[in-house]
């Protein structure tokens, strides 16, 4: 009798493949034609998810038509829609039809490109598209693959910035953090108040700890201030300071400012501090020759990084990170241990990406980017991120016209930040915040916020494949429409808040008044008692007296 754990597991054959693929396309493509009509972010409570699902695993296989009914009923009503038209919030995550099916034949194909051998095609096609989108964004010639550097395609924007200080740590170290580690008392890193939570992360992480990161001042745009950081730089030196890495931002995540790059470099050139620029939204838009010189000065940079899963049209996780010298970048991350050699590694003539990263397994990411350069074209992607500037700044010019609204941060890209103006009587903060809850209740439009100064704004990011200008129209209706309701509706509170007041004041006053009038002793209300009594009896006597004829 055979044993039924020995029986061959039934694995989908190419042509169910075939057939479910086909299913599962269309059903991404009907997604796609409605995504309009649901609310952009997800209406389900905590746990409800969960609550739909089985308390165990299956058991045996079920039919495909279960899993696919099951997106429907499960999964679409606890998605919040990134793709939406009225989705504002936080920075777009972009995806479009070619990065989709590039990421299918990247999933397809299942390979492993730790290393050249292990797929030469995932290294080598990596390496070529970084130099392409190097020459798109006008990035130094360092950064080439035929350079002393290069470009790799990371996870995220916060995995690059670890990379990033790792690789500075090495060099500033001269290879001494690969012996015996970092020395958390010495080294320093320098942000700005702007600056995005994964730098200091990253500086947990590589063991310095938060003590480490020195926060330099910004100017009124929010940019970080050349001087106040050559004044850290030299203070930390003289007390005897090993300042190992700057983290400059080119549109920072709270309102877009842009550090002064070309002001920044030669003073962590002058200082030997690795420069590392973290342009993860906005570094894409250098595509467009017009906005390039937002990034001026970046050829002092000795890493960069910006995002193609934000606003070029390629689905998560694809962070592009450039590296000015990858020997740094390798000295910290290589390590080669028997089962990973090979000769063409030994050889030293082919490039391991595992030595350009943190894990030692990759994806073949850069797939689906050039699937998405290939359909677009350079001047079809420069058309979707004008457009959307476009759409931004034209939002901008209506807010900054009506007296409702403050636009409180220069604007340069497609993310406009807005202070609505509220009652002196009003909690500001409170207001806008409760107003931010309002429009992303009603399921037209998601925002997000932010604090600048202190205060509660509201941030509109520009940026959903779907989203065209009648979709900012709508969402600047909306803003007016849920202002002039809350502002009415704050000052039917306050009239009625003011009119209580009153009523109660007069009370008061009344009482004060009552409590101010004179009252009688106990010896003369004795005697006024006395004189009523008489007066009283006095007059019921002449009551009974005969009448007098007259």
């Amino acid at each position: 009798m055979s044993d039924a754990s020995n029986v061959p597991v039934p694995h989908m054959t190419p042509e169910q493949f075939r057939q479910h693929g086909h299913e599962v396309v269309d059903w991404i493509a009907d997604y796609w034609s409605r995504i309009g009509d649901f609310p952009v972010r997800s209406q389900v409570s905590p746990g409800e998810v969960r609550a739909t699902l089985p308390a165990e695993a299956p058991e045996q296989g079920e039919p495909f038509s279960a899993v696919l009914a099951d997106l429907d009923r499960i999964v679409l009503p606890g998605t919040t829609h990134w793709q939406h038209p009225g989705f504002f919030g936080y920075f777009p995550a972009n995806t479009s039809g070619p990065s989709v099916l590039g990421d299918l034949v990247s999933a397809g194909l299942g390979v492993q490109g730790m290393s050249w051998v292990t797929s030469p095609a995932a290294t080598e096609l990596e390496q070529h598209l970084m130099d392409w989108v190097a020459d798109l964004l006008g990035l130094p010639a360092s950064f080439r693959s035929t350079g002393t550097g290069g470009g790799v395609v990371q996870d995220s924007s916060s995995g690059a910035n670890l990379v990033a200080l790792l690789a500075a740590l090495h060099r500033a170290s001269r290879g001494g953090t690969v012996r015996h580690g970092v020395e958390p008392d010495r080294a320093t890193v320098y942000v700005s108040s702007q600056t995005h939570s994964s730098m200091e992360k990253a500086v947990r992480i590589a063991g310095l700890g938060s003590d480490a990161v020195r926060i330099v001042e910004v100017d009124g745009d929010l940019a970080m201030r050349p001087a106040a950081l050559a004044a850290r730089l030299e203070r930390d030196i003289a007390r005897g300071y090993t300042p190992v890495l700057v983290c400059a931002t080119v549109g920072t995540t709270s309102t877009t400012a842009i550090d002064p790059l070309a002001e920044l470099g030669p003073i962590c050139q002058k200082y030997g501090v690795w420069l590392h620029v973290d342009a993860a939204y906005a570094g894409v838009s250098a595509l467009v020759p017009e906005l390039r010189e937002l990034q001026a000065g970046v050829e002092w940079a000795d890493s960069y990084t910006t995002d193609a899963h934000k606003w070029l049209l390629t689905g998560f996780d694809a962070t592009l990170f450039w590296v000015a010298d990858r020997v740094a970048l390798t000295g910290a991350l290589a390590i080669l241990p028997d089962y990973l050699r090979n000769a063409a590694t030994d050889a030293g003539t082919v490039v391991d990406f595992r030595d350009w990263q943190i894990p030692l397994g990759r994806r073949f990411r850069a797939l689906k980017l050039w699937f998405v350069l290939r359909w677009y074209g350079a001047e079809g992607l420069r058309s979707h991120i004008r457009a959307h500037v476009a759409m931004a700044q034209q939002l901008a010019g209506w807010a900054a016209a009506d007296e409702r609204f403050d636009v409180v941060a220069p604007h340069p890209l497609s993310l406009v930040c807005l202070r609505p103006r509220w009652a002196d009587e009003v909690d500001a903060d409170v207001a806008t915040m409760t107003l931010l809850e309002r429009l992303n209740d009603g399921g037209e439009v998601f925002l997000t916020h932010t604090t600048v100064e202190g205060q509660a704004v509201l941030r509109i990011a520009v940026g959903s494949p779907t989203t065209t200008p009648a979709h900012v129209e709508r969402v600047w209706t909306l803003l007016r429409e849920s202002f002039d309701w809350l502002a009415a509706d704050f000052a039917a509170a306050a009239a009625e808040r003011a009119t209580q007041r009153r009523a109660e004041q007069e009370a008061e006053e009344a009482r004060a008044r009552q409590a101010a009038e004179p009252t009688p002793s106990s010896d003369e209300a004795t005697a006024d008692e006395a004189t009523a009594e008489a007066e009283g009896s006095a007059a019921d006597e002449g009551s009974l007296s005969p009448s007098v004829p007259g």
